[in-house]
């Protein structure tokens, strides 16, 4: 029984959203696979959208960046915390090693932290990462290219592949890239079902909020009514709107409510951006124009979907009826076809058998 190491970024959940449907894939065609995942990402998160049995270890791979709010980066904050992260490097990949031994890894396949990619490489075990960005070109692009930068990029570099997803950075700098398609989780629409149970009107439209699992929260409670609108946002938010609904109270996944909603709001991300397209669920996004990933997303998006773009503080204040009833009423795009996920399970499966 071969045994897979997954790790995964807890810098957000769009890591788990391109990482599970491939775990979920590579369960059905080796069932006997054994899985460990090592994150961050809360258990009931990772259980929600990792639908074969895996073992869990709470473990940071990487750092992420440091930031104030789902779309502030503090850099001075984060090289301090990268330095920290490097000082002894030689030392930290060796215990890295170790561990993996221990585990008893065949394999290991990241996303998109490092220090296990070093580590398996360390230890002469198998190794890639899967991601649409890689920290070595987000720390760079915040905190310099310098002796920390080229530790990173290493990591990378020496892994047996780095299977860069679409849409993402260009990562040209990469010796080892293999492309793979848009991967997605894509819901099923539960409208009917949504409707009843919040007793919404067939003309009513069902907005969906969300910021991608970073620790941070709109002001929604001061947002203006939209007749004819309704809200679904986190319940941890505590918002006090007559217009809004906890995500959370509802009998419903994630993805089935995003398949079920009129529009998202969100910020630019992997996950909300491409399972939105493969809904055919409109987007309004906040600009993040400092992200290094935004170009990216937000050119892939208009090209497959439909979206506009708000400022901050349209956002933060509610300012946004006319774009979203623009979004709204607009014809949609055909949804796209996420085959990423069974490229990287193919990628996978044949290093697995080898």
């Amino acid at each position: 029984m071969r045994h897979l190491i997954v790790s995964i970024s807890g810098h957000g959940f769009g890591h788990v959203a391109q990482t599970a449907p491939v775990l979920n894939l590579l369960f059905a065609r080796l069932p006997q696979l054994r899985l460990t995942v090592r994150s961050t990402v809360p258990l009931g998160h990772l259980r929600s959208r990792i639908r074969a049995p895996f073992e869990h270890l709470t473990s940071e791979g990487d750092i992420g960046m440091v930031m104030s709010s789902a779309v502030d980066i503090l850099a001075d904050e984060s090289r301090a915390a990268y330095r920290a992260f490097h000082e002894n490097w030689d030392a930290r990949v060796a215990g890295e090693a170790q561990l993996l031994r221990e585990l008893g890894a065949d394999m290991v396949l990241s996303n998109a932290g490092y220090l296990p990619l070093a580590g398996a490489q360390r230890a002469g075990i198998p190794n890639a990462a899967l991601c649409s960005l890689n920290w070595f070109d987000i720390y760079r692009h915040y905190c310099g290219d310098d002796a920390v930068a080229a530790q990173i990029r290493d990591c990378y570099a020496n892994a047996d592949a780095f299977l860069r997803i679409a849409p993402g950075l260009a990562m040209e700098h990469l010796p080892n890239l293999v492309p793979v398609a848009p991967i997605a989780d894509v819901g099923r629409n539960r409208r009917d079902e949504l409707n009843r149970h919040l007793k919404l009107s067939g003309e009513e439209k069902l907005v969906l909020v969300s910021l991608g699992g970073i620790a941070s929260r709109l002001p929604v409670e001061r947002w203006p009514r939209i007749e004819g609108v309704r809200w679904l946002v986190q319940g941890d938010w505590r918002i006090e709107h007559p217009d809004a609904s906890a995500i959370e109270s509802l009998p419903i996944n994630f993805g089935d409510l995003l398949a079920s909603s009129d529009a998202l709001i969100c910020k630019p991300g992997y996950g909300s951006f491409v399972e939105a397209a493969c809904s055919g669920t409109p987007v309004l996004y906040v600009s993040r124009a400092d992200w290094p990933e935004t170009a990216a997303l937000a050119g892939w998006l208009r090209q497959h979907g439909l979206c506009r773009e708000v400022s901050r503080e349209a956002l933060e204040q509610g300012n946004f009826a006319g774009e979203l009833e623009e979004i709204c009423t607009a014809p949609h795009p055909k949804p796209v076809i996420p085959e990423g996920a069974g490229q990287a399970a193919d990628w996978v499966t044949e290093r697995l058998r080898r």
